[in-house]
């Protein structure tokens, strides 16, 4: 029985659901979470109406193709640097009906292209020294690339993000993150000292610092 080896049942089934759409998984992306539909979802609170988007770090394309449906006439944008991720992607992309254009990119040394009122990301955040407080189904078949940051540099990607939305965010754009709640305030240290300003964490459903806004201003 594959449920005895662990095997998560989304990815027995192939299929999960995120914000009301259905979505295919795979070992090759990250199951979406409840956690991720609370970002998303603050995000649709807290933009009347958007005309760009980024999204970081894809996975499913959960994030994305939920905001695009939502905002259909946004242009919106995402990347991984995993191209069976972003196959996965292009797949609920089109089963959706949404219209996320997907591209292959390294984000710790690329840049996308054009300017954006937000910046979405559930990067990579986990530790390896919290292997050891993880479940079976998560760390055996979950894809490690897009649980794990380097134990010397846990806030790898949130400082890459944050320093390149200085260049791509529009004035008054907005950086929506998912995040660890350990490091916290290293996070809001980070977006203090690159002049975002209205930094805000919020809870997440089980009580834990999960999220993070910030707005980028020239002011």
């Amino acid at each position: 029985m594959r449920l005895d080896k662990y095997e998560p049942i989304q990815y027995i089934l192939g299929k999960t659901s995120f914000c009301g759409y259905l979505f295919k998984v795979t070992p090759d992306v990250l199951i979406p979470r409840s956690e991720t539909e609370e970002l998303v979802e603050w995000v649709f609170q807290s933009c009347g109406s958007l005309n760009s988007v980024l999204d970081i770090g894809t996975g499913s394309g959960c994030i994305p193709i939920a905001i695009s449906k939502k905002y259909p006439m946004a242009r919106v944008v995402s990347c991984d640097i995993s191209n069976a991720a972003l196959s996965i992607a292009r797949e609920n992309n089109e089963y959706n009906h949404s219209t996320v254009e997907f591209k292959c990119l390294d984000i710790l040394h690329e840049l996308p292209d054009g300017k954006f009122d937000v910046i979405v990301s559930n990067p990579p955040y986990v530790c390896p020294s919290e292997k050891k407080l993880m479940e079976k189904n998560v760390l055996d078949w979950e894809p490690h690339q897009a649980l794990f940051v380097p134990q010397e540099d846990p806030l790898l990607f949130y400082k890459r993000i944050a320093f390149i939305g200085l260049s791509i965010l529009n004035d008054g754009g907005q950086l929506f993150f998912e995040i660890n709640p350990l490091y916290k305030n290293e996070i809001q240290i980070i977006l203090f000292n690159l002049k975002y300003k209205k930094i805000e964490i919020r809870k997440d459903f089980a009580g834990k610092d999960r999220m993070v806004k910030a707005i980028k201003t020239n002011v």
